[in-house]
C-alpha cells in the first residue's frame, strides 16, 4: 500500500523550496537581420579585397616574349666570339639557325640530322627553293665542321656567319603595312 504520507522531517509534496528561474529570453525578430548584415559586411570586404589585388595584378608589366628572330641574331652576334674556334664556333651558329626555324616555322630541326630536316624542308612549301638550297648548303658545310674536323679559315667562317644571318632576314615575319584611309595602303593614300 503506498501512501502520500509526508515521512518525518520532510515537508509535504509540492511545498518543497525550488530555486529561482532565469529570465525568458524574448526574441525580437531582428537577430537574423544583424547576422546577414553582419555576411554581407564580411562577403563586400572580400571582394574589394579580392578587386584590389586583380587590378595590382593587372598593373604589373609583363615582358613580351622577344621574337625568334631577334633572339637568333643576338646569338649569332654571341656566337663571333668563338670564331677563333672553328668546331664550337659552327656547332652554336648551327644550332641557333635550327633553333630559329624551329620556331618560326615549326620544323623539328635540332632533334633531327642534317638530311632528316632536309628531307622534311624539301617537303614545305615554307622556304623558296634558293633559301632551302643555301640552307642545305650551310648545314653541311657545318657538319663538316663539327664531325669530320675539317678546319675552315676565318673567312669561311664569317661566310657562314652571314649565310644564317641571311637566311634570318628573308624568312623573318614582316610587319604589316598600315592602311590609311578607307583601306587604302599609304602609297595609293599619298598618290590621292
Amino acid at each position: 500500500m503506498i501512501t502520500n504520507a509526508p515521512t518525518a522531517g520532510a515537508p509535504p509534496f509540492g511545498t518543497e523550496l525550488r530555486d529561482i528561474k532565469p529570465p525568458l529570453v524574448i526574441p525580437t525578430g531582428l537577430e537574423w537581420l544583424w547576422w546577414t548584415l553582419g555576411m554581407l559586411a564580411a562577403l563586400a570586404v572580400l571582394y574589394f579585397v579580392w578587386r584590389w589585388w586583380r587590378q595590382k595584378a593587372a598593373l604589373v608589366p609583363v615582358a613580351p616574349p622577344v621574337p625568334a628572330h631577334i633572339r637568333a641574331r643576338q646569338k649569332l652576334a654571341a656566337a663571333l666570339d668563338l670564331i677563333g674556334q672553328p668546331k664550337p664556333f659552327c656547332v652554336e651558329v648551327s644550332d641557333v639557325t635550327r633553333h630559329y626555324l624551329e620556331e618560326r616555322f615549326n620544323f623539328h630541326a635540332p632533334e633531327r640530322t642534317t638530311e632528316e630536316f632536309l628531307w622534311e624542308l624539301a617537303e614545305t612549301s615554307l622556304l623558296a627553293p634558293d633559301q632551302k638550297e643555301s640552307l642545305g648548303r650551310f648545314l653541311e658545310s657545318c657538319d663538316l665542321v663539327k664531325f669530320a674536323r675539317y678546319e675552315p679559315g676565318e673567312n669561311e667562317l664569317r661566310a657562314l656567319h652571314e649565310s644564317a644571318l641571311r637566311l634570318i632576314d628573308e624568312t623573318e615575319p614582316k610587319p604589316p603595312t598600315p592602311a590609311g584611309p578607307a583601306g587604302q595602303t599609304p602609297a595609293v593614300a599619298a598618290s590621292n
